[in-house]
C-alpha cells in the first residue's frame, strides 16, 4: 500500500522511508506541506499519510482540515506526528481530522503498530464500498440481460428530457418488444426464452453509441433512450435494431430460432418542456401498431398525436 511522509527533516524522512519500505508499505516522501496537500488531493493519492504538525508553507493541522474537507475524495487515513505530546495537541490534532497521533521522537514498533491497524481501516472501508457498489449494481442492472433495469431506464429518460430542457437538444425513445415470444417460450422452454433475450439484449447494445441507454423494460420488451436524436434519427437507428436482430437465428439445444423485434418510435426536439410519460405512450402507442401491422417492422409515432408511418423491412 502506497504512504505519503510529509516531513520536513529531511534525515526523518528518509529513516521513516527505509522503515516503511522494510514492513511492505510503498512511501512516497515530500518535505513541505504545499508538497504533501498537492500529493493527497490527486486522483491517485496514497490512502494513508504520516504528516508533521510543523512543516513550511502548510502544517499538518492544515492538512488535515483540508483533506476532511473534500468528503467525496477516498478517505485518507492521517497520522500526525509532532514534538509537542500534551493532551490538548492531541485532541487539537484529532478535532482537526487526524486519526492517529504519535510523539517525537518516534518510536518503531509504535509507529509500525499505528500504520498497520490504520491498514486495516483502510482496506476495509475498500471492502465496504466494493460491497455498496455490487449491490447499487444490483440494484439498477436487470439479472437476465445486464441492461438496466426498468426503474433505472425510466430514472434516464427523465433525467435526459430534463436536460433537453437545459441544453435544447432532442432525445429519442424507441419501445422494442420480441415478437412471438411467449411462443418461443412454450415451445422450447423459458431457458431457451432466456437466451433468446440474451443474445436479443446483446445485438441491441452492440449497435449503441456509448451514451444511449437501453433497459429491459418488462418480459420481452426493452426501452432505448437516445440522446440528441430527432424522430428521422430515432426511427432509422430503431431499423437497425431491427435488422441486426434478425440478421441472424439464435442457436439453441433444439437448433435455431429466428427472432424478430417490433419497434415504436418517438422523440421530442426540444423545443418545449417534455413529459416522459407523454414520450412513452407515443413510443408505445408506435409499438402496437406494428405489432398488429404485420411484426418485424418500426412505426414512427408522432410526439404530439398517436399514430404514424410504418417503416416496413
Amino acid at each position: 500500500m502506497r504512504l505519503l511522509i510529509a516531513e520536513d527533516h529531511v534525515h526523518l524522512s528518509n529513516l521513516l522511508k527505509e522503515m516503511l519500505r522494510s514492513w511492505g508499505y510503498e512511501p512516497l516522501v515530500v518535505n513541505d506541506g504545499r508538497a504533501a496537500l498537492e500529493a493527497l488531493r490527486r486522483p491517485d493519492a496514497p490512502r494513508m499519510a504520516v504528516l508533521d504538525w510543523i512543516m513550511p508553507g502548510v502544517d499538518g493541522i492544515q492538512i488535515c482540515r483540508a483533506v476532511r474537507s473534500e468528503p467525496d475524495r477516498p478517505y485518507i487515513y492521517l497520522v500526525l506526528v509532532t514534538g509537542q505530546g500534551g493532551r490538548q495537541e492531541m485532541l487539537d490534532g484529532l478535532d482537526a481530522g487526524a486519526d492517529d497521533f504519535l510523539v517525537k521522537p518516534i518510536d518503531a514498533h509504535e509507529l509500525k503498530a499505528r500504520i498497520n491497524t490504520g491498514r486495516r481501516i483502510v482496506e476495509l472501508q475498500e471492502q465496504l464500498l466494493a460491497t455498496q457498489c455490487q449491490l447499487r449494481e444490483q440494484a439498477t442492472r436487470d439479472d437476465l440481460t445486464g441492461m438496466w433495469n426498468r426503474a433505472m431506464v425510466l430514472d434516464i429518460l427523465h433525467r435526459e428530457l430534463a436536460r433537453s430542457v437545459r441544453e435544447r437538444h432532442p432525445v429519442g425513445a424507441i419501445m422494442a418488444d420480441v415478437d412471438n415470444f411467449k411462443r418461443i417460450n412454450d415451445t422450447h422452454g423459458h431457458l431457451v426464452g432466456d437466451q433468446v433475450l440474451r443474445q436479443t439484449a446483446r445485438r441491441m447494445m452492440s449497435m449503441l453509441r456509448p451514451y444511449d441507454m437501453v433497459g429491459r423494460y418488462g418480459g420481452e420488451e426493452f426501452l432505448i433512450v437516445l440522446p440528441g436524436c430527432d424522430a428521422a434519427t430515432t426511427a432509422e437507428l430503431a431499423d437497425r435494431l431491427r435488422q441486426a436482430v434478425a440478421a441472424e437465428p439464435v442457436p439453441c439445444e433444439d437448433g435455431e430460432i429466428a427472432v424478430t423485434l417490433s419497434l415504436g418510435a418517438a422523440a421530442w426536439d426540444g423545443s418545449e418542456a417534455p413529459e416522459a410519460t407523454a414520450l412513452l405512450r407515443v413510443a408505445d402507442a408506435a409499438l402496437y401498431e406494428s405489432k398488429h401491422g404485420g411484426r418485424n417492422r418500426v412505426t414512427l409515432g408522432n410526439a404530439l398525436a398517436q399514430g404514424g408511418r410504418a417503416l416496413r423491412p
